[in-house]
């Protein structure tokens, strides 16, 4: 942690839960989305707030990591206050949580810094999938050197905390957070892996890493080869070819 960069969000402390805030004008909004990240391990609700003004208010005197923003407010708009955020000295992340839909405002939000967009009525699952996304995100930068990003870190910035496949397509009993540490160390590797090597590399069982390589070949996004040695049975090797973020 210590050759982690110290100015932005992503650098916490490890063990320390994620704070957020939740700003939504509708009190039974607010209070269900504050529910749902109470539900998702290490994630905890630092506050909530019903308008721009109150949501600023709470960033200056409560440094949180995440911002869970709704684009109605009822004194200016979602967007308008992210724009602002920064000028103001607040460094959390953002995802917008609204029922704003058009281009033009999701395209906005993306060009002000928005990490993620999540578009009202959503799942439990869509918002945990973001969640644990992110979680990943702030994991992978947390063991980056300061001066020596690699490409993968760098495609994980840029890619908004994306975890493929999405939490909804998940079966039960998976985790988008698993899932996504092995997609890094696939994306990470110089070349393809055995199952046993992605578990060592993930600290997982073998069992677990062959399920999720298995999961992840299903979706189209690792491939797999068979590589014969002199003596003994051939091993499957398994190679990331999906996208990088």
């Amino acid at each position: 942690m210590s050759d982690a960069p110290t100015d932005t969000a992503f650098d916490v402390p490890a063990g320390l839960p994620i704070e957020v805030l939740v700003v939504d004008d509708d009190p039974n909004v607010a209070r269900i989305n504050a529910a749902y990240v109470t539900k998702v391990p290490g994630f905890r609700v630092a506050g909530t707030a019903r308008t721009a003004a109150d949501a600023l208010l709470f960033l200056r005197t409560h440094p949180v990591d995440l911002v869970l923003l709704d684009h109605y407010l009822p004194d200016e708009s979602g967007l308008s206050l992210l724009k602002r955020l920064r000028g103001h000295g607040v460094e959390a992340e953002v995802i917008m949580v609204t029922a704003a839909r058009d281009t033009a405002t999701v395209r906005a939000a993306q060009r002000h810094g928005a990490l993620q967009y999540i578009v009202k009525p959503f799942t439990f699952a869509h918002l945990r999938g973001k969640l644990d996304g992110y979680a990943a995100l702030r994991h992978t930068l947390a063991r980056a050197p300061v001066a020596g990003a690699t490409q993968e870190t760098v495609d994980r910035i840029f890619g908004a905390a994306a975890a493929p496949p999405a939490a909804e397509t998940l079966p039960k009993g998976h985790s988008v957070l698993t899932a996504d540490l092995v997609r890094e160390v696939l994306c990470s590797a110089r070349s393809a892996l055995s199952a046993q090597e992605v578990a060592a590399r993930c600290g997982l069982s073998r069992q677990t890493a062959q399920r999720y390589l298995k999961l992840l070949e299903g979706a189209g996004l690792v491939r797999r080869r068979l590589r014969h040695g002199e003596t003994g049975r051939p091993v499957h090797l398994y190679y990331w070819t999906g996208p990088a973020s």
